[in-house]
């Protein structure tokens, strides 16, 4: 740790539960401080493997690469969690600081003449170092980050490529300030009984809590989490009230205020246009796209365009439905956006004879939460603990001790499930700790990973439990699908641990495990009504199977249409106009006016807060492509949990991280590499 006394021990240092970071002893202001020690030891760290007078080896250099920097890992972890999770004003101003501070630290280390010239040797040495498969993908990943990183340009690009990422990063900080604002500053507050027509009681509980939170007891509040929004727009027999929610939903980013996001867009593109430039490539997709499964922009939109087709097909289909339904009902309205959901339930409840509404008192977030850990059991032999009085980052916040069969501790899991204003939107797994087994500079060996879930359910009134949609119970599902790709990591290096995968391949383990939501005898055991604790009737249950591929027609559309903006935005290069590139993409699509994007361009947070999905949103529908191909190798043993394929699936997909090429990952597990069909039919979009 750095001497400078004024930096929080507690930051670098983890001396919680089976070491677990004290996040109780961490206060907001502990953080700029020790960002600015474990900066300065990461960078003497840097230049004592740069300057070393011996002839670069793996273990001198890319070794000794690979466990630099723990420090900053730490105290970045710890804070990007807070940014995202618990934010304030405090950490939100500091985040505006350090996120371009960041960008110009690692833009340093990657224009490192002297570093990138003992990479460089190894590299081109590669054939002749005895390697094994992982090794060589570790220095294969070292080398091309260090080339994207501008190694090889001249110095004035250099410094130009520095100055791009380091405006980037400070970019995407704000974009994502600006739609969590956004989020959290408006709230449609109802009080008239005849304003909450059709809203069960589970929506008007989770709404009512809403409306405490903003002072306003004894009212309800329509907000912009998603958890309150859909079922909102969903059951609200108000047309006007929908109308008015949906249209402030998405708007977000684009109000024309202190956090409108359209400005960032247009220079976010011209700046990652210009850097593609720089690095030799054609647009900022083919930088992207360069050490993915996918490869080209051309296959990607091969992909999007095919299933696009079938999707826009169908959902013109659906659209007839809900206006025969809207002219059956006596009303002289034509399908607008915020009728979709609220027809398409009714179209759903009559075809299928179940609401979501009906099947909520059988989703407790216990119940699924628990089947999350059965499933992994039953599969892959681990437990999940709970650690009950373990202090976490926020109360809410649940710890698990994960251990495998013979109660070893593989891994630590914390599980944050309700939405609240200090949290961003949307769900997402990441790390405090990844896995690896090398040794460290205070000489421990591996580390444990320890892994976290963040999702945004609306959190129940006191006493009462927490019911799940069929949706929110699979991106449960999602989401520990992710967590387990991080908690059952077996590699070396930590470059390569967990998800450090392919954008492309990354979902694959997340949505594949989505699949076992549905398996009947996990539906039987956990999905109990909260009240009798009776399962699932036979015949509902029966019904929520046949109704999967329900409404499939607009769900891809409103996937589809944010793949094909991303692309389009990210192929074309710099724009004057960003919302008129998104129109023109829509136009020619044919665009259903009943349907909007996922994912409107001013608070696309994939694309935008940040680099992580920019021309990756593809990535969701690539991995379903090997999902719907990796459930079927399950289907055709006859056994959802088969322990062969469990352990080929363990084996090959959930443990290797990136430490082998995807492709022959994904090969080794299934034997070939899959076509869109299996994909299409789990949809129902192909026979």
């Amino acid at each position: 740790m750095s001497s400078q006394t004024a930096v929080n021990p507690a930051l670098v240092e983890w001396t919680g539960h089976k070491g677990l970071p004290r996040f109780d002893a961490v206060k907001d202001a502990d953080f700029a401080p020790a960002f600015e020690a474990a900066l300065a030891s990461h960078n003497a760290e840097i230049d004592a493997i740069a300057d070393n007078g011996k002839a670069p080896t793996f273990a001198n250099t890319v070794i000794a690469l690979e466990i630099a920097g723990d420090e900053l890992s730490r105290v970045s972890s710890l804070f990007w969690n807070r940014a995202g999770a618990h934010t304030n004003e405090v950490i939100q101003a500091l985040e505006r600081e350090i996120a371009p501070k960041l960008s110009r630290h690692y833009s340093k280390i990657g224009m490192n003449a002297a570093l990138f010239a003992r990479i460089d040797a190894l590299w081109e040495a590669r054939e002749d170092l005895d390697l094994t498969v992982e090794e060589t993908r570790v220095l294969e990943r070292h080398w091309k980050g260090f080339v994207k990183s501008g190694a090889k340009l001249p110095k004035a690009a250099q410094e130009r490529l520095a100055e791009i990422n380091e405006k980037l990063a400070g970019l995407g900080a704000q974009f994502g300030q600006n739609v969590l604002a956004d989020e959290k500053d408006w709230a449609l507050i109802l009080s008239e009984e005849a304003d909450l027509a059709g809203l069960p009681d589970f929506l008007r509980d989770a709404m009512a809590a809403a409306a405490r939170e903003r002072g306003e007891e004894g009212k309800y509040a329509v907000t912009l989490s998603r958890s309150i929004i859909e079922p909102f727009l969903t059951s609200s027999e108000r047309r006007d009230l929908r109308e008015q929610a949906f249209k402030a939903w998405v708007a977000r980013g684009a109000n024309g205020s202190g956090t409108d996001n359209r400005n960032i867009i247009k220079e976010t593109l011209a700046l990652r246009a210009e850097k593609a430039k720089l690095l030799g490539y054609g647009n900022y997709a083919e930088l992207k796209l360069d050490n993915t499964m996918a490869k080209t922009p051309e296959a990607v939109n091969e992909l999007l365009k095919t299933v696009w087709v079938k999707a826009a097909e169908r959902a013109r289909e659906e659209e007839g439905d809900i206006a025969a339904l809207i002219a059956e009902e006596g009303r002289n309205h034509e399908v607008m956006p915020w009728d979709w959901r609220h027809y398409a339930e009714k179209i759903r409840t009559r075809k299928f004879d179940f609401s979501e509404t009906e099947l909520k008192p059988y989703l407790q977030l216990e119940k699924i939460i628990a089947a999350c850990f059965d499933v992994a059991g039953r599969l892959f032999g681990i437990r999940a603990v709970e650690q009950k009085g373990v202090p976490a980052y926020h109360p809410d916040v649940r710890v698990f001790e994960i251990r495998d069969r013979s109660d070893k501790l593989v891994a630590l899991f914390l599980g944050d499930y309700f939405a609240r204003s200090s949290k961003r939107s949307g769900a997402w797994m990441s790390s405090f700790q990844s896995q690896h087994k090398l040794q460290l500079k205070n000489g421990h060996i591996g580390e444990l990973p320890i892994i976290y879930n963040v999702c945004n359910f609306a959190k129940p009134a006191e006493g009462k439990p927490a019911l799940l949609s069929i949706d929110d119970a699979r991106t449960l599902f999602h989401e520990f699908g992710h967590a387990l790709h991080g908690m059952l990591s077996n590699v070396t290096y930590p470059s390569v641990s967990g998800t450090g995968v392919s954008r492309d391949f990354v979902e694959l383990p997340s949505q594949l495990y989505e699949h076992w939501l549905t398996v009947p005898a996990i539906l039987k055991e956990y999905a109990v009504h909260y009240e009798t604790g009776v399962p699932m009737p036979q015949a509902l249950l029966d019904k929520v199977l046949a109704a999967r591929t329900f409404n499939a027609g607009f769900n891809t559309v409103e996937f589809t249409s944010s793949a094909l903006v991303d692309m389009a935005f990210h192929t074309r290069g710099a724009v004057e106009d960003p919302m008129a590139v998104q129109a023109e993409v829509l136009s020619e699509l044919g665009m259903p006016k009943s349907i909007v994007m996922r994912h409107a361009t001013p608070h696309f947070q994939h694309v935008f807060a940040g680099d992580g999905y920019s021309a990756g949103y593809y990535s969701y529908m690539w991995s379903e492509v090997l999902d719907a191909d990796a459930f079927a190798a399950f289907e055709e043993t006859g056994d959802a949990f088969d322990p062969d394929m469990a352990e080929k699936l363990k084996a090959n997909i959930y443990s290797v991280g990136g430490s082998i090429d995807p492709e022959d990952a994904y090969k080794a597990f299934r034997g070939k590499l899959p076509s869109p069909d299996a994909m299409l039919r789990k949809k129902g979009l192909a026979a």
